[in-house]
Parts: C-alpha cells; structure tokens; sequence
C-alpha cells in the first residue's frame, strides 16, 4: 500500500494554536446536520395520531413505516416461548453472561437510603423508591440489539420495578414481530409483556397510554421511557418529558478518541468503524496532537473500511460533517475537546490514560486503555451502553438503576422539636409574606 492509499473523505478540523473560549470550542466540534428541529412537526403529527386513534393509529403507523398489517401489537407469549426455544446456543450463552455482568454491576449501584436525627425528635429520611412502570424501547431498523433488551432491563430490575414493558420495532420478514432474538433475549430476562411497536409512535404509546379496544387489551401508560434510537425516538422522547421521565435523547451513536501519537493506528481504526458501522448518521471521531497518528489512522482506514461487512454504511458515516479528526496543539487541548464535545463513548489511548480519563467530566462511558474498546461496552463489560448523545453528556447520564428511581423525603417531627424552631417558621414565613405558614405551626401551640 502506497502512501497516498488514504481515507481522505475523513475530514481534519484543526484547532491547532487557537484559543477558543466554552461557546467557541463546542460549536467547532463536528456534528450532524440532522437536527432535532427538523423531526420535531413529523414526531408531534405521530404522538398526537396515536393519542387520538390509539391501536388503529398504530396499526396504520406500522403499515406505514414497517410494511406490516398489524391488529394489536402485543406479542403473544407462545412467539416470545418459541424465539428462546430456537435461540442459537452460543448467543444464549452470550446473553446470559452479558447479563450475568450487568446485573452485578446494577445491584452495587443502588445508593442506600438515609435516615438522620437532626436534633432531638427531629428525623429525616431520604428513601428511594422505585418508579412503579417502566416502558423500554429497543431499536430496529439497521442491526438486531437484544444487549439493548439487556441493557435497559437489568438495571429496572436491579431498582426494583415492579412493571416492564418493552417495545421493538415489527419485522415483516417475521411475520410483523420484533427480531426473534430480541424476543428471545426478553423472555430470557423474565419479561412476557412486549409490544411490536417501532420509532416515536412506541414513545408515544408508552407515555400516554393505549385504551382497550376492539383489538385487545389497553397498553398502561408508564411512568419512565428508557432506550435508544434514531432522531425521531430522541425527539419523541424529548417532546414527552415532564409527563414521563426519559433516560437521556440518545441519537445516533458516536465514538470519540483521545489519542497521542504512541497510540496504534489499526486499533484506533478498527475502533472508529465498528460504530459507524451502526448508522450512517454516526459519528467516529478522532482527537490527537500528532499529525502523522492522524495520517496512519486514515491509512488504516483505507484498508479496513473496504473489508468490514457494512462498508457502504460505514464510508457514509466516516465521510459526514459528524465525523472526522480533531487536531489539537497538546494533550491539555485535547482533554478540553473532549469535554466540549461529550461523546457518547470517549477512547483514551494516551500515555498515562487513567490520569487523562479522571479528567474527562462530559462522557457518556470512557473507555481506558488499548484493551477496553468501545464494543466491550456494547456487549460484555458489565456496564451499560445506552448513553447521551449530542453533547448531552454536559448534563445527562447513561442509563443506570437510579433512572428507575426516585428519591422520597419523610419528615418526622415531635411535638418538642416543632417548638424548637417554631420562631424560625414564623419569623421566616412573615419575611416571605407567608403569614399562614407561621399559622400553621403556632395553632399546634394554641391553649
């Protein structure tokens, strides 16, 4: 392979000897062009069709969008019995120990609740409590994710919820059902109510509800929405917040790589490609002072992406304005590019990479060294892969057992220690011009 065998289509931004302040960096970051705005009318016209016509809406939607003639979309346990029955015994094995690690994982997560004596008599609880019904989307379309399945139902179960429910796109190359090994995974993980819904009709049916009809039985709303998906999932999911909880608006997958120039171009390579490999519309980044790692990295990418199964999607992908390398004057610019563009999955393939790592505060999950790539997160880590997109990790977190709860406070109080500070109360609540507040203590104290 000669020198001028590159990947030129994968784009250099080059932030070399520039001082950028917080707003400046992030808009030099690359992104797609795809927005949120513009599925936003499209996504509002789908949660208001399935509010109003309920399970014939979905079942035009699923014509529509999935090719597929759909009476009720619930999918009847006998379906969900058989795709465990004829599980390939090597992906059950994967399964369950992909599921083994991340329930480990889920259970050492759940904070323990608080009790504390303020003073005496005086008690405060912080308990947590498990929201009561979860929906949980797992996406179609391009590949078949049942660590996805896993992914979003183990750390509700881990929290304690009561009530599953999980939806996945209709296949109509089975019979209008989700991807038998998506089904295989959920009964596997004990859950029997799934639904062949896709995209943000399924986001819509689990955030208000389907009543029963003619077709079947109602689908209950729920209380949280967790998963991933496309644009149009992520914006169904933002248009409901605040009438269900949501995980994160997790778009289209992104990796970003901190690399310097002791790092190996093929691993960095591989690496990059085996998330475009997800979507079109994902993001492979790469961020390094040297200029000769970024030239090597492209090389590699000329010999790997031709020979990787999905290469037409992953050329897209590393080819778009969300992809590219990021050049950088020194590590110090690099950890700032890191934390201005908050990649969904962060690589560190530096010298000293945990020091690096404790540094990086906007990731979804960052990966450590040459031996933790990104699919080991996907798949067998014992973390979790549903994560924030977009930049969203400035303020968001990956999917983990406390998105399934809720903190409640429980205030206990004896007579004494309400008369301890009962001029507090009152002195507060007249500052406030809230004189019934400081009434409603006093009349405790009334002859």
């Amino acid at each position: 392979m000669s020198t001028s065998d590159t990947f030129s289509a994968f784009r250099t931004i080059d932030l070399r000897g520039r001082r950028l302040d917080a707003g400046e960096l992030k808009a030099a970051m690359p992104r797609a062009e795809t927005t949120f705005d513009v599925a936003s009318d499209a996504v509002a016209d789908i949660i208001a069709a399935v509010r109003q016509g309920g399970f014939t809406a979905l079942g035009a939607l699923a014509e529509r969008f999935d090719g597929v003639a759909q009476q009720h979309p619930r999918v009847p346990a006998a379906a969900l019995d058989t795709a465990l029955a004829e599980l390939d015994p090597a992906v059950r094995s994967a399964l369950e120990e992909s599921i083994r690690r991340a329930r480990m994982f889920a259970e050492a997560q759940r904070p323990a609740d608080v009790v504390l004596e303020i003073g005496p008599g005086a008690r405060l609880t912080h308990r947590w409590q498990p929201v009561n019904r979860v929906g949980l989307y797992v996406p179609g379309g391009l590949a078949v994710y049942p660590s996805s399945v896993i992914m979003n139902v183990v750390p509700a179960q881990a929290a304690g919820v009561a009530s599953l429910a999980l939806a996945s796109p209709p296949q109509k190359e089975h019979g209008g059902l989700p991807h038998p090994t998506i089904l295989a995974a959920a009964k596997l993980l004990g859950i029997d109510e799934v639904y062949a819904i896709g995209g943000a009709q399924a986001i819509a049916a689990f955030a208000y509800g389907v009543p029963a009809s003619d077709a079947g039985p109602a689908l209950a709303p729920v209380d949280v929405v967790t998963g991933p998906g496309n644009v149009f999932v992520a914006t169904a999911k933002r248009l409901v917040k605040g009438v269900v909880g949501i995980d994160s608006e997790a778009g289209p997958t992104e990796i970003a790589v901190l690399a310097d120039a002791a790092a190996d171009p093929r691993l960095i390579a591989a690496d990059l490609i085996s998330q475009a490999e997800h979507d079109p519309n994902a993001a492979s980044v790469l961020v390094t002072d040297s200029e000769e790692l970024a030239a090597a990295v492209r090389r590699e990418l000329a010999v790997q992406v031709p020979a990787t199964k999905h290469s037409e999607r992953v050329r897209t992908a590393l080819s778009g304005p969300q992809s590219g390398v990021v050049l950088v004057s020194d590590q110090e610019q690099g950890i700032a590019v890191c934390n201005a563009y908050g990649a969904e999955h962060l690589e560190i393939h530096t010298a000293d990479a945990g020091a690096v790592a404790g540094r990086i505060h906007s990731a979804g999950a960052v990966f450590v060294g040459p031996y933790s790539p990104v699919s080991l997160g996907d798949y067998c880590s014992g973390s979790n892969h549903v994560l924030p997109t977009s930049g969203t990790a400035a303020f968001a977190s990956g999917l983990n057992v406390t998105t399934f709860l809720k903190a409640v406070q429980v205030i206990e109080y004896t007579e004494a220690a309400l008369a301890e500070v009962r001029g507090h109360v009152v002195a507060l609540s007249t500052a406030e011009d809230l004189p019934a507040h400081g009434d409603a203590v006093q009349v405790r104290f009334a002859g």
